[in-house]
């Protein structure tokens, strides 16, 4: 491993989780290293459009090469390519937006494609979004299908807090995860932004893992309220294992069907 690509990984990573601005005692402070090494990082960094400096406080931002890079990384995501007509169909079929996302290493869902809601007014795109797992029914849909180590993983290493609803007892969740394994899909209920909820379910590749999730997010008493919930449960594990198939997974990824 080149030590000094890690550090410079570092300072990115610090910057778009922790910032938006961070100096550079602040930047060494936070990955362990010496003022004149970061600063001497920051410099290549900038050379490269990857970060900037802001005029009047010295501060380190993102730089706008690692826009073009977020762009090129969502025209090579498979998930992406693939999801972008069962998006517009979960859309129609619910009246609902729909987000499609991928796990990060971090342990956050990335939203790699959204679709709109259908006939509403102005809509903020959230393309790049980024989630805690455990605050989100995409995150809970795809950790319930990762392998058990995994899984084990992300529930023992700390579990963000957004909301008073946001579920950060380790085993309530897991619990949680066990009932998405069982009936496909995931539900999330006011744990990331109050007000809202997301019902989400599971893609499958060719390989038979999964390879990320397809979901719709809007206000809890459109979601939640019962029948609606189950109906939209319904399409949205529909929808997934539509996608899944074009994706290449077999039948035998198909979950146990209990509700």
């Amino acid at each position: 491993m080149v030590q000094s690509v890690q550090r410079a990984a570092r300072i990115l990573r610090e910057l778009s989780t922790r910032g938006p601005r961070l100096g550079v005692t602040e930047l060494a402070e936070r990955i362990g290293v010496s003022k004149p090494t970061v600063h001497a990082l920051l410099q290549t960094l900038e050379s490269e459009g990857l970060v900037r400096q802001e005029k009047g406080t010295s501060k380190y931002l993102l730089g706008m090469a690692l826009l073009s890079m977020g762009n090129a990384y969502l025209e090579t995501q498979e998930l992406r390519s693939h999801s972008v007509a069962w998006a517009n169909t979960l859309a129609e079929r619910t009246g609902e937006a729909v987000w499609v996302a991928v796990l990060d290493d971090a342990g956050h869902i990335l939203v790699v494609h959204h679709a709109f809601r259908p006939q509403s007014g102005v809509q903020i795109p959230d393309l790049g979004a980024s989630v805690p797992w455990n605050t989100s029914a995409l995150g809970k849909a795809l950790v319930s299908f990762l392998p058990q180590q995994r899984q084990k993983a992300l529930l023992e290493g700390g579990l963000a807090r957004l909301t008073g609803n946001s579920v950060v007892d380790p085993a309530l969740l897991a619990g949680q995860l066990e009932g998405a394994r069982q009936t496909g899909y995931a539900l999330e209920d006011q744990e990331s932004t109050l007000g809202e909820a997301s019902i989400a379910s599971p893609v499958f590749d060719r390989s038979g893992d999964a390879a990320g999730a397809i979901g719709i997010i809007g206000p809890v008493e459109r979601l939640l309220s019962e029948p609606d919930r189950q109906r939209h449960a319904v399409a949205v594990r529909d929808v997934a294992t539509l996608l899944s198939r074009e994706l290449g997974a077999g039948r035998g990824v198909a979950w146990r069907v209990t509700d």
